[in-house]
């Protein structure tokens, strides 16, 4: 499930911290510790979200008596 998870997280984190890049610059800030916050941010919020997916998809390649 690891290895699972360790993919999904490369395309997950990606589009986070991409997208709250995009919201901070539409917020007209500029500088580069915002931006770089968002981006960290972003890659911060996207661990658990990697996590979840990833077990909820690896339980259901697996059948309903999964772990």
């Amino acid at each position: 499930m690891i290895r699972l998870a360790i993919v999904l997280y490369i395309l997950i984190a990606s589009a986070v911290a991409g997208s709250a890049v995009i919201a901070v610059l539409t917020l007209d800030m500029r500088e580069a510790w915002q931006i770089a916050g968002a981006f960290v941010a972003g890659l911060l919020i996207a661990v658990p979200i990697a996590a979840v997916l990833g077990r909820k998809i690896y339980n259901e390649l697996n059948g309903p008596n999964a772990v």
